[in-house]
């Protein structure tokens, strides 16, 4: 063993020798800190300072310098700091890969949106060989995706205050950008910035006049354009405390007015009246009044006063109603139609105390007509006037919805399906009364269909011809042998009306089944029949491949080729579509075997194969001598066999070897003195006659020996010469990705 080490630590020294060289002749970078440069693209302008960007302009340029030499693989990486100048997540800004032989060269770059800070730095990194430089100098940039004007106010509801009178603190907020808390910005009081104060919102505790900017730094903050409103905050003020003076009453009657005043006037003031929080057009005095006769007069009024000396200031609310709140509704439908010879009731309801009744035809009251109720004779346009008799308001009028009575010139009738229907693929459909228009003298339609539909007689006809019992407002229909087209035809007094056409066309409820000899094509040697049970003696029928007609003759069909089969038959006007049949093309790689790999088990136990995907199978040993014909077998001895399964009427063949699992070590001595016995240096089976299995042989010093794969346990031969009594060989045994086995091999002679 000290031989052995010995000679391992020789081998080695060379190596790291070779390794020390390589490492003193290897190629170094040696880069600046970047700078900033001039852009090219608008020459003439003097390096950059701070890195103002926005969507319209973000590229800047920085110039880069290195020394010594690069491998052609080589990119140089340009990142950028946090806003702390900390590298610690630093952002790659871009890189280059064709500056390998340029010491100087500049390098574009863009602000990531996020970049807002004071701080950053940036750096520059070689990949081949590797190589950081020092960071640059700290610098402003920032990412200015604002640029427009802020809105501040105290209500965050975007809309500019102006001016806020308030008897205590206030807090002012920008509002008009998304995520507003995620900015820095400079508040100013009366035109001075306030120390401390960064956030979007403000604590207004002084009389001044208030502004914000977002904070882009000393440098960029001036081209951000993000000035806001300027909003005058008073501070300790109550107002002048003003109110509308209580009106003697806040509840009108029908044709009441009422006279609103504020409490207190001045004549610097100017006057502006709200009704429901809405200005109202001219009325801009101290007083204001409200006339119940106007309709929607209802609702909150308030008084504003304003002036160059006071703050704006608006008085609470005063609610003003409506006494008169007696309904009335109309009872009947808004359509009515009058038939020859008689009429229709018109009807309303209303809450009034102690109503009276006026019945108008055409805005002309009609004689007589002084109940609730009225029976129509005419065609005309109807409404009721009703008087309250009693109650807050006494003498209130109100009028019903109007009513149109019309005598219909003729009625149109339209029919359709009452479900989803299409034509050969239903089974069964109901036809269905859809709508009765009244048509008038101008041609023009009222639905009507509610009011006279019960009142109709109905008859439904097939072709021309009466269907027998069909007298309801729909049919039902069930089988391909009433199929045709249908109208349904309605009579009402002297009026007949014939509806449009709907064509049925119902597919029948028989269905057709084919069944296969097989489902998997193996050869033309080997058809496989597609038939069925269905009498096609009488039938118009076709065979279809993938959908085309391939036979219309044959009652079975002999398959030769793949594809996806049915059968058609014409019923009725429609086609009966069969099941449908795949036929694929025969795939080996359907049968499959478990386990799959050569099968290995100790000599005297047994190994269970399991096949699957087939419909049949058959296994046989070396001499064909067939052993089994299930799905598995169970081997009990080494050798070489054969499966052959069956999908349908095509076979597929599978060879399995089987070997006894070596049960021995790797030798490490042999005696090769031609007795016979361990004479050559034999491998388990795991190892030897392996294509994929590299053996390695070493002397003593090291010098390979042999080194081969598909191992014949055939070293050492019988020519080679052993001049010790006792040597000692180094073995490695490796795959593609492992060494597997190691060691040593003593040669007794």
């Amino acid at each position: 063993m000290r031989t052995k080490l010995f000679y391992s630590v020789r081998f080695l020294i060379p190596v790291m020798l070779v390794l020390a060289s390589v490492q003193i002749q290897a190629q170094v970078i040696v880069p600046d800190a970047p700078v900033p440069a001039d852009n090219p693209n608008y020459p003439g302008n003097d390096p950059w300072t701070a890195a103002c960007a926005q969507e319209s302009f973000n590229e800047y340029f920085v110039e880069i310098t290195w020394a010594g030499t690069a491998n052609s693989t080589n990119e140089f990486v340009l990142e950028l700091s946090d806003g702390n100048g900390s590298f610690a997540s630093a952002v790659e800004l871009g890189r280059v890969d064709d500056q390998n032989t340029n010491n100087t060269f500049l390098m574009s770059f863009a602000l990531p949106t996020n970049t807002r800070g004071n701080g950053y730095k940036m750096r520059v990194r070689s990949t081949d060989p590797v190589s950081t430089s020092p960071e640059s100098a700290a610098y402003e940039m920032y990412y200015m995706d604002v640029t427009g004007n802020l809105n501040i106010s105290q209500l965050g509801d975007g809309v500019p205050p102006g001016q806020i009178c308030s008897t205590g603190p206030v807090t002012l907020q920008v509002d008009n950008i998304p995520n507003p808390e995620t900015y820095q910005y400079i508040w100013y009081r009366s035109g001075s910035p306030m120390a401390g104060e960064s956030g979007h919102t403000l604590n207004v505790t002084q009389s001044a006049m208030y502004q914000a900017v977002i904070d882009y730094g000393n440098t960029c903050t001036g081209s951000g354009n993000t000035d806001s409103n300027i909003v005058d905050v008073t501070i300790g003020s109550s107002g002048q405390g003003i109110f509308i003076t209580p009106p003697s009453k806040t509840a009108l009657c029908s044709g009441d007015t009422e006279t609103l005043s504020i409490n207190a006037t001045d004549p610097s003031w100017s006057y502006k009246w709200y009704k429901n929080g809405a200005a109202i057009a001219g009325a801009t005095s101290s007083t204001f009044t409200v006339d119940a006769s106007i309709s929607g007069f209802e609702g909150d009024y308030q008084v504003e006063i304003s002036s160059s000396s006071i703050c704006t200031e608006r008085s609470a609310a005063i609610t003003m109603t409506n006494s008169d709140g007696f309904t009335v509704t109309r009872l009947n439908d808004p359509n009515v139609v009058l038939l020859p010879a008689q009429t229709e009731t018109l009807s309303i309801s209303t809450t009034a105390t102690g109503p009276t009744y006026k019945w108008f035809r055409n805005n002309i009251e009609i004689a007589g007509a002084t109940g609730a109720s009225y029976d129509a004779s005419q065609e005309g346009t109807y409404y009721a006037e009703i008087t309250q008799g009693g109650g807050t308001c006494p003498g209130t009028i109100k009028n019903s919805e109007t009513t149109t009575v019309v005598t219909p010139a003729s009625f149109e009738i339209t029919i359709d399906y009452a479900a989803a229907y299409t034509s050969c693929v239903n089974t069964d459909i109901v036809l269905a009364l859809q709508t009765i228009n009244a048509v008038l003298a101008d041609n023009s339609k009222i639905d009507v269909t509610s009011d006279v539909s019960s009142s109709f007689t109905y008859q439904w006809k097939k072709d021309g011809v009466n269907v027998s019992g069909a007298t309801s407002e729909n049919i039902s229909l069930t089988n391909p042998g009433e199929n045709g087209n249908y109208i349904l035809e309605g009579n009402l007094s002297t009026y007949t009306a014939t509806s449009n056409s709907l064509a049925v066309q119902l597919l029948t409820n028989e269905t057709i089944a084919i069944t296969s000899s097989g489902t998997v094509f193996c050869s033309s040697a080997n058809p496989i029949t597609i038939d069925t049970t269905t009498d096609l003696t009488t039938e118009s029928f076709a065979w279809q491949r993938d959908g085309i007609d391939i036979n219309t003759t044959d009652f079975a069909l002999s398959i030769t080729e793949t594809g996806v089969y049915r059968l058609v038959i014409a019923k009725n006007g429609c086609d009966l579509i069969s099941n449908e049949i795949t036929i694929t093309p025969l795939d080996p790689n359907l049968i499959t075997l478990n386990p799959s790999d050569t099968i290995i088990f100790p000599e005297g136990t047994s190994r269970v194969v399991t096949a699957s995907g087939g419909t049949a199978y058959r296994w046989y040993d070396s001499d064909n001598n067939e052993i089994g014909t299930t799905d598995s077998f169970t081997f009990t001895s080494e050798g070489d066999y054969t499966l052959i399964a069956n999908i349908d009427e095509c076979q597929v063949t599978r060879q399995i070897t089987v070997e006894y699992l070596d049960t021995f070590k790797v030798p490490n001595v042999i005696t090769p003195n031609g007795d016979g016995a361990n004479d050559q240096w034999i491998l388990p089976n795991s190892y030897s006659n392996k294509t994929d299995v590299n053996v390695i042989i070493y002397n003593d010093k090291g010098i390979e020996l042999l080194n081969v794969t598909d191992y014949q346990n055939n070293w050492p031969e019988s020519s080679m010469a052993f001049p010790q009594q006792n040597m000692v060989f180094y073995y490695v045994i490796k795959n593609a990705s492992e060494t597997l086995k190691q060691g040593t091999i003593t040669v007794i002679r």
